[in-house]
């Protein structure tokens, strides 16, 4: 395992006013750089990145929270400043929850905090949503792009089960956005191409398809090894949870941002969301994959809002509020 160098428990001034750096070690010795915005005092809001990224994908959300909410963005495994585990298997899903939980057990340890995600960020926060171990620690959950393996499974076991053309054209739309997905399967040849020419142009890349300017830390200096280790995440998960997929519930009041032009996820994923998540509320987002960069001031809005309903002891029902344009 790589070792990146800030001790467990110490923390630091870091890049932007006000922003503050710490280590969290997980149960399984993988340390995490975590910083944090915002008065501790406050309700804790913890945005969770997802691949290629690093946490600075979310800085511009991050700032817009701290001045209500005390604001904490992880690096993931494998990424940014964070440890980088060179085993497969140390991806899998439940050692990302360990993660979460050893973030949560520092940052915010007498009170449950208000988790958002995106892509993958989301995808692994659905875990902790959906299980029993941080049962009480999560008080709501916004979810951007990133839907639960699980649920993903059964979606497509119905289309499938009900092979109606409406079902087909979904299940084709969406396989036909999901190709990079078996291109990550591949021995070599996503490192070569990463390390090759995709992490250099990759800022541009996001300019041109989703109108995503330049942020501070972003793309990461990084960019080129965390797409690398990261692509562990589709290998350690991805088949098994798809195949055989488990029925995952939760009562944590859910917040599913749906960009309506996302080139990955495409919106029919959530479909029949309820199911898993009864207290939900839908809000279609015109926009593509990376939200949290090209509609900051919207997500931050959204999750702030949200979680201050929650927060009044408010319980949001299934509903589904305007959209914004892009």
């Amino acid at each position: 395992m790589s070792n990146k160098a800030v001790q467990a428990g110490t923390e630091r001034p870091a890049g932007g006013p006000g922003e503050t750096l710490r280590r969290v070690t997980s149960p399984d010795g993988v340390g995490l750089a975590v910083r944090e915005w915002g008065d501790p005092a406050s309700p804790t809001v913890v945005l969770v990145h997802g691949y290629p990224d690093t946490g600075a994908v979310w800085r511009q959300v991050a700032e817009r929270l701290a001045g209500r909410f005390h604001v904490v963005v992880p690096d993931v495994r494998g990424s940014g400043d964070s440890d980088v585990p060179r085993r497969t298997r140390d991806y899998a899903l439940d050692r990302l929850e360990d993660d979460l939980a050893a973030v949560l057990d520092a940052v915010s340890p007498d009170a449950p905090v208000h988790l958002a995600g995106h892509d993958w960020g989301s995808i692994q926060s659905w875990e902790a949503v959906t299980g029993t171990r941080l049962r009480g620690r999560i008080a709501s959950f916004t979810s951007v792009s990133g839907p639960c393996l699980d649920h993903v499974g059964h979606w497509m076991r119905d289309r499938l089960r009900r092979p109606t053309p409406r079902h087909l054209l979904q299940l084709a739309d969406q396989l036909a956005h999901s190709g990079y997905i078996a291109f990550f399967h591949l021995p070599l040849l996503p490192a070569l191409v990463w390390r090759g020419v995709l992490a250099r142009t990759w800022g541009r890349l996001l300019e041109l398809t989703e109108g995503a300017g330049r942020t501070p830390g972003h793309p990461a200096p990084t960019l080129a090894d965390d797409a690398v280790h990261g692509v562990r995440l589709y290998r350690a998960n991805m088949g098994s949870r798809l195949a055989r997929p488990g029925r995952r519930t939760t009562d944590v009041p859910v917040q599913v941002v749906t960009p309506t032009r996302d080139l990955y996820v495409r919106p029919m994923l959530t479909d029949g969301l309820e199911r898993w998540a009864p207290r939900l509320r839908r809000r279609p987002l015109r926009a593509g994959h990376w939200a949290p960069l090209t509609h900051a001031a919207v997500l931050a809005d959204w999750i702030g809002g949200f979680a201050e309903e929650v927060q009044a002891a408010g319980e949001p029902g299934s509903t589904e509020e305007p959209g914004r344009a892009g």
